[in-house]
């Protein structure tokens, strides 16, 4: 899907362009949805730029992300999606400037794509470029990846609480259960960070060409603030990260605990029936010779010697503090 956005008063407006249709507007932000060949094409020759492939997009060396190529400035940098839902995942988002119009080529919908359409249809300003734009959306990510590790956080500390104080008369925690939440957490966090990183590169090499592009020093400001931000969610999404790994080893100590508690109880059962059971054993020998079974009290004999055999590892169980 192919959207053209040009500045109408102090507001962005996107305008129907159909296939073969001239621009008679200079555009400030071309947004390209899932594009088709011939929509590439059409963008190519509006702003005199190529556009990535899907393919190119997703390479992962610094070099094939951010580079400059006809005076184009391509910044490919990896972005969330979905990050509300049960499946979030990462996919690739690339900015190229040209003459301070901004192109704009993703496959998925990050949330702050919406949110600065949104903004910038309401109010603008009145020198609105493909710049500001491109700041615009860049301060949304970092927006936006705060509020998803302030969310991670939340729910990781309502996660330790389930295992460390577990609520009077709740019962034990489904432990399944836990462990899936700590492991979509984990998942999640380690794709927010892997977001960082990217932006940042993107940043460090926006403020390297800064200079070239001519920005305004509000402009530079706003980038070194934004590039002190992304330190800092990245230095917390590793805090979280360790995190999230300290209760999932907490979580399976406990379990372990646990389990070595039920073996113990049937370890010390064992024992205690041990020595009754050789006493039985031996007086249900079919022996001829046997004093004990020609006893009138033989068999309350057997029976206390029974019970005594039980008690005595009971209490030397206890005397040794083992139960």
């Amino acid at each position: 899907m192919l959207s053209i956005f040009v500045q109408r008063g102090t507001m962005l407006e996107r305008v129907q362009f159909e296939p073969g249709d001239e621009l008679t507007e200079t555009p400030v932000w071309i947004d390209l949805v899932n594009p088709t060949v011939q929509e590439d094409k059409q963008v190519e020759h509006i702003l005199g730029v190529a556009i990535p492939t899907r393919e190119e997009m997703q390479e992962i060396e610094v070099s094939s992300r951010l580079y400059l190529e006809n005076g184009a400035r391509y910044m490919t940098a990896t972005l969330m999606s979905q990050s509300d839902t049960a499946t979030p995942k990462t996919t690739p988002v690339t900015f190229i400037l040209s003459n301070h119009a901004l192109c704009t080529v993703r496959y998925d919908a990050p949330r702050p794509f919406a949110l600065v359409e949104h903004k910038l249809s309401r109010f603008c300003g009145p020198k609105v470029t493909g710049d500001t734009v491109l700041m615009d959306l860049l301060d949304a990510v970092v927006d936006r990846s705060a509020d998803i590790l302030e969310r991670i956080a939340a729910e990781v500390d309502a996660v330790s609480h389930t295992i460390f104080e577990p609520e009077v008369g709740s019962g034990p925690p489904s432990y399944h259960e836990v462990l899936k939440t700590l492991g979509r957490k984990g998942d999640l966090t380690s794709k927010v960070r892997e977001s960082q990183v990217s932006v940042g590169r993107l940043l460090s090499f926006l403020a390297n060409e800064a200079e070239g592009m001519k920005w305004p020093k509000d402009a530079k400001l706003q980038l070194t603030s934004m590039q002190r931000d992304v330190i800092s969610l990245s230095d917390h999404a590793t805090y979280l990260g360790g995190k999230i790994q300290f209760l999932l080893d907490a979580l399976l100590g406990i379990v372990s605990i646990q389990q070595n508690d039920i073996i113990k109880i049937f370890s010390i059962a064992a024992v205690i029936f041990m020595p009754p059971t050789l006493v039985a054993s031996i007086y249900g020998m079919n022996f001829k010779h046997m004093p004990e079974l020609d006893f009138n009290l033989g068999y309350p004999m057997a029976i206390v010697i029974m019970i005594a055999a039980a008690i005595g590892p009971i209490l030397f169980f206890k005397w040794k503090k083992w139960l």
